[in-house]
């Protein structure tokens, strides 16, 4: 299956206020950590804050930090890798389990692992996706690297005037070193303004990939999800007493329909219209309008999922 549309389900579910606070920095959470640290005092759930993940480890480079968030990033990668392979292992499993039960079972838990399959898939597009946006990220770099000799150049100079004037502070010299350090500032700036410009294109660049990698898959999985509970719901479980024999199951051409529908579904999704501003390239939260039918996973010719 490639790409889809999905059902309108029923319920509603309701979910657990978001608690967002100012900032997730270091200094903000140490106040919280200690309050909630005192003795007697009531716990609390975790809390998603805004604020800020940073520590103060003011001895890490730039190059440093972004090194350990690329390799962050590939295990980010492997688990969702092995996400997909694991939820193809269960779809496999369940459906060997079904194919000796009756008809109705071997038919239904068949189908049902064909949709677990393909949300394997999802988390498998969904990891290649990511590997891109490392990608992007490993640009910047690539840049500071090149730089990295213009900085240490830079700051060589600018030690050695700082020696020279402790203990010649009348040497010739020093307008030496001033002359090279002027024309090493200068190169520095061309390359500070290089490493800046490229590290705003490729962070927005590699997050609004990512972003949009999210929104495909969590469109498609809700596609997913939908088609698999209209597949539960063709199988019968009436309660029957002993004795009693279930009526012929009449099925197959049901559950083979709902399939067809979820492979037309994904084939046809499309990213909502207008998500991204144009001109900006950036992500606009209010300017989200999804096309009817298809990146607002709900498909208006599909009958609703009932009794869920």
């Amino acid at each position: 299956m490639s790409s889809r549309k999905s059902l309108e389900g029923n319920n509603r579910f309701s979910f657990p206020q978001w608690n967002r606070a100012l900032s997730i920095r270091s200094s903000n959470r140490s106040s919280t950590t200690s309050s909630s640290s005192t003795p007697g005092a009531p716990s609390t759930h975790h809390r998603f804050s805004l604020s800020s993940l940073r520590t103060p480890r003011h001895s890490q480079t730039p190059s440093n930090r972004l090194h350990r968030l690329i390799k962050s990033t590939n295990l980010l990668i492997h688990a969702h890798t092995t996400a997909g392979r694991e939820r193809l292992s269960i779809a496999t499993q369940l459906s060997e389990w079904g194919s000796d039960m009756d008809p109705a079972l071997s038919d239904v838990s068949d189908k049902v692992g064909v949709i677990l399959s393909e949300l394997g898939e999802q988390e498998d597009l969904y990891a290649r996706a990511l590997d891109e946006a490392r990608a992007t990220l490993k640009t910047v770099r690539d840049t500071e690297r090149s730089v990295a000799p213009v900085r240490a150049g830079r700051d060589k100079v600018a030690e050695e005037i700082a020696k020279v004037k402790m203990k010649e502070p009348g040497s010739a010299r020093l307008v030496v070193l001033e002359q090279e350090l002027v024309r090493a500032e200068a190169e520095g700036l061309v390359g500070e303004a290089q490493v800046g410009n490229v590290t705003r294109q490729k962070l927005k660049e590699a997050y609004t990939a990512e972003f949009l990698a999210t929104i495909e898959r969590a469109e498609k999985q809700v596609i997913l999800a939908r088609h698999g509970l209209r597949l539960l719901q063709v199988l019968d479980d009436t309660p029957v007493v002993p004795g009693d024999v279930r009526p012929p199951y009449e099925g197959a051409a049901q559950t083979r329909q709902i399939l067809n529908d979820a492979e037309d579904d994904l084939r046809d999704w499309q990213l909502p219209e207008g998500l991204l501003g144009e001109g900006t390239g950036g992500a606009m939260a209010g300017d989200v309008t999804p096309t009817p039918g298809r990146g607002d996973g709900k498909s208006p010719d599909r009958g609703d999922v009932v009794g869920v």
